[in-house]
């Protein structure tokens, strides 16, 4: 296990500020946001002074229905191998799903969505890592996140769901505090069990961020300072391992390089502290456990034992029949498990992004929650990738675009959701004042290369969205 130490997000409006911050040993980067064949100057300094670098993806969606898209696999090990990282990390979420598997419009749901704790969901999960595990040049470690909403029906908690895909896959696991504290708050889970379940000597790292309650609902918005109940779990998690590193996380409303040096101090000395207090060093439950496994005597760890990170058996105690003469688990069946789950998730989030009606057992309160914090942050993010759209706008950007959101699933990207966005006014005859309208043309034809659609162009969209819609 790679000892990490003390990280920060790396982001760039911060970038500055964190390559002069002392005490940061490594940085975590969005793989998204970075190309392996022009790694940002800030990331390259960093690199030459010894900070390790560790990508983190966001858009693989292993929790989905469907099998990794290898070209997303394939651009994650290419960011891995360039930044020279010891592991790359993603997310047990999906983030997309229809498409052939379900016979339905594909969607994208533009964040992370809970996978429901059930066999099925399970079993395509493990399959799904193992496939990125083979494809990836480096170890894989996994994020547990935050949810607005839960799934009827479930079958594990957190934490034995977290511990069976260990258990079956090898894969490391990236244990998010404040994420635990989202669901405390928003699915009244306790984060004490959840960590009491867990392989904790799986755990690569930590995160922890900020987030605030909005009328009862906690937002993990990565723009808040760390509360303390975020820290309390993260002391509880430190009392029982020794993590092999710990990274703050801020993704909006930065603060000056102060704070985010005050909120490390913090962070450190919670860490330090718990270890301190916590039950004997990890080394010798360490030892004892690969002398069990030398042994062939299965492995116990008490909730109570304090551990420090080391390799993870292998064994598969609840995985799948085997292939004949493979060895290996058997494939899920597109027609069993997968397709169940992909008809799930299909009517989740049509109801988060399409306005179809809520699938039953789920709070429609909270899927309105979701539905309107999902359409927000499709707003935040088009504004930075296409900056020039608010500037052409104005005030009448972020009302225009939620309300276009409300009637417009995103089927790509941002950048194809900025696109599709100022189509969209176009068609409509928007802006109405004739010098923004000229900006606003001009922008999209020079981004889409063609002529501002016509009536033919107007039907086909209607009759496409209409077809989103049912």
């Amino acid at each position: 296990m790679t000892e990490l130490g003390t990280g920060i997000g790396w982001r760039p409006e911060i970038a500055e500020a964190v390559e002069g911050l002392a005490g940061v040993d490594w940085v975590e980067v969005v793989a998204e946001n970075i190309c392996a064949d022009h790694l940002p100057d800030s990331l390259t300094r960093l690199r030459r002074r010894g900070v390790t670098v560790v990508p983190h993806g966001v858009s693989l969606g292993l929790g989905g229905a469907d099998r990794p898209d290898p070209g997303r696999l394939a651009a994650l090990g290419e960011k891995a191998v360039a930044l020279g990282a010891p592991l790359v990390t993603e997310h047990i979420a999906f983030v997309r799903a229809g498409g052939a598997l379900t016979a339905s419009p594909a969607l994208e749901a533009g964040h992370l969505l809970p996978v429901p704790r059930t066999r099925d969901a399970l079993d395509v999960l493990c399959e799904n890592v193992r496939i990125a595990q083979d494809a990836l040049p480096v170890p894989l470690a996994l994020e547990n996140i935050a949810a607005l909403i839960s799934w009827p029906g479930e079958e594990m908690t957190e934490g034995r769901f977290l511990a069976e895909l260990v258990e079956r896959t090898g894969v490391r696991l990236l244990i998010d505090v404040a994420n635990l504290h989202t669901n405390r708050v928003n699915r009244g889970e306790d984060p004490a069990r959840a960590l009491s379940e867990l392989p904790v000597e799986a755990i690569a790292y930590v995160h922890v961020a900020g987030g605030v309650e909005r009328d009862g609902v906690w937002h993990d918005t990565h723009a808040h300072p760390v509360p303390r109940p975020v820290l309390d779990v993260l002391a509880d998690l430190a009392s029982r391992v020794s993590p092999p590193g710990v990274l703050l996380e801020r993704d909006d409303d930065f603060p000056a390089a102060a704070e985010l040096a005050e909120e490390l101090a913090v962070i450190r000395a919670t860490v330090t502290g718990a270890s301190a207090t916590g039950a004997p060093a990890g080394a010798s439950v360490r030892r004892g456990a690969e002398a069990e496994r030398t042994a062939g005597r299965p492995l116990l760890i008490g909730a109570g034992a304090r551990v420090s990170g080391g390799p993870m058996p292998r064994a598969v105690p609840d995985a799948p029949p085997a292939a004949p003469e493979t060895g290996v688990p058997a494939p899920v069946e597109d027609g069993g498990a997968r397709q169940r789950l992909g008809l799930a998730q299909a009517s989740l989030l049509s109801a988060l992004v399409a306005g179809t009606p809520v699938p039953e057992g789920f709070d429609s309160r909270r899927i309105g929650v979701q539905s309107r914090a999902l359409a927000a942050k499709r707003a935040g993010v088009v504004a930075k990738v296409a900056p020039e759209l608010p500037g052409i706008l104005g005030r009448e950007f972020r009302p225009a675009f939620l309300a276009y959101a409300r009637s417009r699933p995103m089927t790509g990207g941002y950048r194809r959701d900025a696109l599709d966005f100022a189509e969209h006014l176009l068609l409509a005859g928007r802006p109405e004042d004739p010098a923004a309208h000229r900006l606003l043309t001009r922008w999209w034809q020079d981004r889409s290369g063609s002529r501002p659609p016509g009536p033919a162009a107007r039907l086909v969209r209607a009759a496409r969205h209409a077809l989103v819609r049912r």
